[in-house]
């Protein structure tokens, strides 16, 4: 009988100290999810301004967007995805959308796009990526300035035919023992290109206010 209630009064207490620690997360998650939001609504931020400048508009991207959905045509999207509109003055003036290279040495390369809309690139920033490091890294502009060089290139700069690394071809630098990764990544960038010039007529027209979400 002594070890039997030895079992019980143990399994009390690990059961009240479970439930303690159980508590005691719900109320850190309660109390820093605020924060932990706010903080990663600023990273977003940064990333979407490095391609965007806030000189260049007058609305927050964060809160114009349009839900591209898993799936949509040449992005190859995963998950639904939203994709971030500049404007001055309520016009649009960017779009920043986000594409995947699904074909990168190491899997899914994700990436944003930021097309002008004169159909020009602002810019272009790989968000997340499995690639070796010292080699296909190099898609990061914190490893290397490669991915600057899409700045100001559109669907007729170069041509079509020639949006491939120079192993195959293209106008573009492949890395040094590395040529999928960068091969993937043009590819992905090209794609973004032709859909956003598709979607012309509906991403560039004058839409709704700033700061409404479709």
């Amino acid at each position: 009988m002594r070890v039997l209630g030895s079992i019980t009064r143990n399994s009390a207490l690990l059961a009240g100290f479970a439930l303690l620690t159980a508590f005691l997360i719900a109320g850190t998650w309660l109390l820093t999810k605020d924060t932990i939001a706010a903080e990663r609504r600023k990273a977003e931020e940064r990333a979407l301004l490095e391609i965007i400048p806030r000189e260049r508009h007058d609305n927050s991207m964060l809160d114009d967007t349009h839900l591209l959905p898993a799936g949509s045509h040449g992005l190859g999207l995963r998950e639904d995805r939203p994709m971030y509109v500049a404007r001055q003055d309520g016009q649009p003036v960017a779009v920043i959308v986000p594409v995947v290279a699904r074909d990168g040495y190491s899997g899914d390369i994700e990436l944003i796009v930021g097309v002008n809309a004169d159909g020009s690139i602002a810019g272009v920033r790989v968000l997340s990526h499995r690639e070796t490091p010292g080699l296909g890294d190099k898609v990061e502009l914190k490893k290397s300035d490669w991915i600057l060089d899409f700045d100001g290139r559109s669907l007729g700069d170069p041509p079509p035919a020639r949006w491939a690394v120079r192993k195959d071809g293209g106008a573009f630098d492949q890395f040094t023992g590395a040529t999928i990764t960068p091969r993937a990544v043009v590819a992905a960038i090209l794609r973004a290109l032709q859909y956003v010039e598709s979607e012309r007529a509906s991403l560039f027209a004058t839409q709704a206010p700033a700061g409404e979400t479709s």
